[in-house]
């Protein structure tokens, strides 16, 4: 029941953002307003829960992509395939402020797997010499970031997650890539 709660509640917040109210939920979940509160007795327990489901789903998608055993390019393509799909379903969750403990969970969820993917890149001599590892690292997550606002402000439209992934990967490679 939590699953479908939470599913309800992406897809909500997705739509319409921050304007959800806890009986928008319970009626898009098809549960009374006392069992939502059951499983998630406040909103901010409910967008918890939420930002949790989504950052699981973004370490899963990232895991499925097998960026260790990939290409380097095919791995970047991966990688941002995985982070924009979870974000394009998460999207209304980037206007909500995160506490200290949910910044960190992102960077596990997220950050790490993608930073192993640039130790890997520049440990193969793929990435350019004359840029640091980190600004490198910073420019990409400014890409994913940028996107993520986008979508949370309702960018990307019909765009989708395969074409924008598509253009950030060849934007950032051209640039990033040694030779």
């Amino acid at each position: 029941m939590a699953s479908g709660i939470l599913e309800a509640a992406a897809a909500l917040i997705a739509e319409r953002g921050e304007s959800v109210s806890m009986t928008d939920v319970a009626t898009a979940a098809g549960v009374g307003r006392a069992t939502l509160y059951r499983y998630f007795p406040s909103r901010e327990a409910l967008l918890a829960a939420l930002l949790e489901a989504g950052l699981a789903e973004v370490a899963q998608r990232l895991a499925d992509a097998r960026l260790d055993d990939t290409p380097i390019p095919e791995a970047f393509a991966r990688g941002t395939r995985a982070v924009l799909a979870a974000m394009l379903k998460y999207r209304g969750l980037g206007s909500f402020p995160l506490t200290q403990a949910q910044k960190q969970a992102a960077d596990t969820a997220m950050l790490a797997p993608l930073r192993a993917l640039f130790d890997r890149a520049a440990e193969e001599g793929a990435l350019r010499s004359d840029l640091s590892r980190e600004a490198l690292v910073e420019v990409y997550l400014s890409l994913l970031e940028g996107t993520n606002a986008r979508v949370t402000l309702g960018g990307l439209g019909s765009l989708g997650v395969e074409p924008a992934a598509a253009a950030i990967t060849e934007v950032f490679l051209r640039g990033a890539l040694a030779g």
